[in-house]
């Protein structure tokens, strides 16, 4: 027995399934790969969404808050880590020149933009598709604790430095603003510890 869409050819769309084109059927342009990452980074973040809400509601505020990131903090080490090895294996030492940028180069952003703050090397990102998910449910400071995974991922692949946000969509700036910036000796052992705060690295 065969199913509509079957019946109908491989490019008819079943009900509820989009457009029924599938990968390889042809060339995918810049646009269409932005949007497709563009939903994959919505999703993301209502899945940041409901994972803290539940933990929070189980465990009150400050613990449930506590607990995400930590996890957030695993999150991030994972992809730290995992950058450490590739510049290793690359035959470079893992500081910041040679950081294999982790993120996607469409989609996830409307536009970056650099800049040269009092001396400073920063990064600006502007249209974040995860911030105005967040935003849209009026849940930035929830979401805000999803960026922390760049403090994390960053002193991962070598603790002597930091990401930091010095600007951000949850925050009510209009683009999210990031430095490379050198950690101090209780950064890194806050950052260490199993269980404390370090979300005060992120300045």
């Amino acid at each position: 027995m065969r199913c509509e869409a079957e019946e109908q050819g491989p490019n008819h769309a079943a009900p509820g399934l989009g457009n029924g084109t599938a990968p390889g059927d042809a060339v995918v342009d810049i646009e269409s790969a932005r949007q497709q990452v563009k939903r994959v980074c919505e999703r993301l973040a209502l899945l940041h969404l409901s994972y803290a809400e539940v933990i929070r509601k189980e465990l009150g505020e400050k613990n449930g808050t506590a607990l995400i990131l930590e996890a957030i903090k695993q999150y991030g080490a994972r992809i730290g880590t995992k950058a450490r090895e590739t510049a290793i294996s690359l035959g470079y030492e893992a500081t910041p020149d040679h950081y294999q940028e982790d993120l996607p180069a469409y989609g996830m952003h409307e536009r970056l933009e650099f800049a040269d703050v009092g001396g400073e090397k920063r990064m600006r990102a502007f249209g974040c598709a995860m911030g105005k998910v967040w935003a849209e449910l009026h849940e930035q400071t929830l979401g805000r604790l999803y960026c922390y995974v760049d403090i994390a991922k960053y002193m991962a692949y070598n603790p002597m430095f930091k990401l930091v946000h010095t600007k951000t969509l949850p925050d009510g700036d209009p683009y999210c603003e990031f430095a490379v910036r050198e950690t101090i000796d209780q950064e890194r052992k806050d950052f260490a510890t199993t269980k404390g705060d370090w979300a005060y690295i992120d300045r």
